[in-house]
């Protein structure tokens, strides 16, 4: 009976405790896994909620980045973390993506990780080198069409923004493009400036200031409306390419296991950080839209988006073997 007494005295403890730990988390640094190299716009986009998240806590939230295999090493040691939410991943369109590409061993993106939150999406631009003889997305997918393959793009890897969105516009509007696969953001965008590589699409956040220094031309952006930063930059659904909305979206993730307290903490306060004009301002300013929500929004897309690209990927021939 005293055993039995002492494990639901132990249990009632716990219970009180569990708020407790919201209430006080964090109260040492955090830390945030981007699975790229510095430079790109997830690592941007990063670091700008890391500076609010610090602010707001009072406590370090710091970035590791830990490139490799298209996200994969970054989100595999992100889920073998421990799970008390001082390690967070900001995950993105390339986990759902790499579920049907290339499978990791280490994770799997639902079941390995708890959802936080949906932070933004990425408008998408497509690019040539500013001095390219592309003037337009028609003048692209012609001389693709009479050139089958000659043309190249870049990507940060296999289930990559830029590889999932090259392709998704590579069926939309019936051309082949040959994949050339970069370890960072930097080699890519050095690349494309100097005309090794014929386009590039991915997201503005991290190539619209290269666009502005007239390294890169813009020829068409996603979405509904232009991006603000490129007024006379038409989108894909002007030009007539079914190209659709962003393609990009950027989420933090928590190693599963993690307690549901600390999952609602992180959430509400990067709610309250997304609703902030600062970071409004400066996210729009990079071609972000910000979205926030609750995790089970964010689980829910998630979802959505594995069967999404493993539909664009089995019909590219993309799927793993």
């Amino acid at each position: 009976m005293r055993s039995g007494r002492l494990i639901a005295a132990l249990t009632f403890v716990a219970l009180l405790a569990a708020p407790a730990r919201a209430e006080i988390f964090p109260d040492h640094p955090v830390r945030l896994i981007i699975p790229f190299a510095p430079g790109g716009s997830i690592d941007t986009l990063g670091r700008i909620l890391t500076d609010k998240l610090s602010t707001l806590w009072g406590q370090s939230v710091f970035i590791e980045n830990r490139a490799g295999a298209g996200g994969t090493v970054g989100s595999s040691v992100a889920a073998q973390a421990a799970p008390d939410g001082y390690t967070i991943v900001f995950g993105g369109q390339f986990m759902a993506a790499n579920v049907t590409i290339a499978p990791s061993a280490n994770f799997d993106p639902v079941k390995s990780f708890a959802p936080v939150i949906l932070v933004a999406t990425g408008q998408d631009a497509l690019m040539v080198p500013a001095d390219s003889a592309f003037h337009s997305v028609k003048d692209v997918v012609d001389y693709a069409k009479a050139h089958p393959g000659e043309l190249t793009y870049a990507s940060l890897g296999i289930g990559s923004s830029g590889q999932l969105a090259s392709t998704l516009f590579s069926e939309v509007t019936g051309i082949t493009l040959q994949h050339v696969p970069y370890n960072s953001f930097s080699q890519a965008v050095t690349d494309v400036s100097a005309g090794r590589i014929s386009v590039w699409l991915t997201t503005l956040g991290g190539s619209i200031g290269h666009i502005q220094a007239g390294k890169l031309r813009a020829l068409a952006v996603s979405g509904p409306a232009r991006a603000t930063q490129l007024p006379d930059v038409p989108t894909f659904d002007e030009l007539g390419v079914a190209y659709g909305n962003d393609t990009s979206w950027y989420a933090l993730f928590a190693p599963a296991g993690t307690p549901r307290e600390i999952i609602s903490k992180i959430n509400a306060d990067t709610n309250k950080i997304l609703a902030d004009a600062d970071m409004k301002e400066r996210a729009t300013k990079l071609g972000f839209r910000l979205v926030g929500g609750s995790p089970e929004q964010l689980g829910a897309h998630l979802r959505s988006e594995i069967d999404k690209w493993a539909k664009v990927a089995k019909a590219a021939g993309l799927e793993s073997k």
